[in-house]
């Protein structure tokens, strides 16, 4: 399944956890890391296992967002959720495809040691978090089975680098952090997996959101993380095809079917090829996932 929208859930909320469930977005991440104190994450952890325990026929994807591999934190974390299932773990400050596989490692013997299916459990690395990890994001490729998307982050990066701010005057990410998403974007690619894009922080900035979002889906990213539930409507309608989308990608591919295996076609006065049947395909593709 490729995500339209992931919403993040503090792990030590009840009352976030259940709200999430109507938000209406097709995954839910629920946090261990940023969004909970290192004090909490005892009862943190045993409330996301309860929460992924009562939710075996799951509506929504069910994902866990652990704290980073080279802290002391994350196999408990793991040790904590995996006998419970979730569909996927969020690998925050994932510095390198050898983290993947270092953590498929992790999967494969806890999912044996608590009779969870094999290679059940997905991995999606926060893929830019770190300064090293920008000169990585070409090496995704077959690096894992496990591996399911990669998304980005520009808030971690500045703190690591030391920047005041990732924004310039008019609102729009420095170069730095442009860079890290079309590397991103393009690493995702390359391994053959979806691009998620990063949040939009200002949640009571509709339309912000929404501008953000149809630009992210334009230049190639499948879905958009959400840290409130207001913003999944927007985000799940900015990934949707519309239905004059769906209508063009439907008479591309008709035309190419007429042609009877032809490089290229007209169709309303214009030319096109191969490249213009491929993404009709992906937007039809991606209707029949929603």
């Amino acid at each position: 399944m490729t995500f339209r929208s992931l919403l993040f859930v503090p792990g030590d909320s009840e009352r976030k956890l259940v709200k999430a469930e109507t938000s209406g977005a097709d995954a839910l991440v629920l946090d261990l890391e940023d969004a909970v104190e290192v004090s909490r994450l005892p009862v943190a952890r045993q409330m996301v296992h309860d929460y992924l325990r009562q939710r075996q026929d799951r509506r929504q994807k069910l994902w866990v967002r652990i704290n980073p591999l080279d802290t002391a934190l994350a196999l408990d974390d793991l040790a904590a959720v995996v006998k419970a299932a979730p569909d996927g773990i969020l690998l925050p400050k994932s510095s390198s495809a050898q983290e993947i596989v270092r953590l498929g490692f992790f999967l494969d013997a806890l999912e044996a040691r608590d009779g969870v299916e094999k290679g059940s459990i997905a991995i999606m690395p926060v893929a830019t978090e770190t300064p090293s990890a920008l000169f990585s994001l070409g090496g995704y490729k077959d690096c894992s089975p496990r591996l399911h998307a990669l998304t980005w982050g520009a808030e971690d990066l500045a703190a690591a680098i030391g920047a005041s701010t990732n924004r310039v005057e008019n609102g729009e990410y420095e170069f730095t952090y442009q860079l890290a998403r079309s590397l991103c974007l393009l690493g995702a690619h390359a391994a053959g997996v979806p691009a998620i894009d990063t949040i939009w922080s200002n949640f009571r900035d509709k339309e912000g959101l929404e501008k953000d979002a149809i630009r992210a889906r334009k230049a190639g990213f499948s879905g958009k993380i959400a840290i409130h539930p207001d913003q999944i409507a927007i985000i799940n309608q900015a990934f949707t095809p519309d239905a004059a989308e769906l209508k063009y990608a439907k008479e591309v591919v008709e035309a190419f079917e007429k042609a009877g295996g032809a490089g290229a076609v007209q169709l309303e006065g214009q030319m096109l090829d191969r490249p213009h049947l491929k993404q009709a395909m992906q937007i039809l593709a991606r209707m029949e996932q929603v």
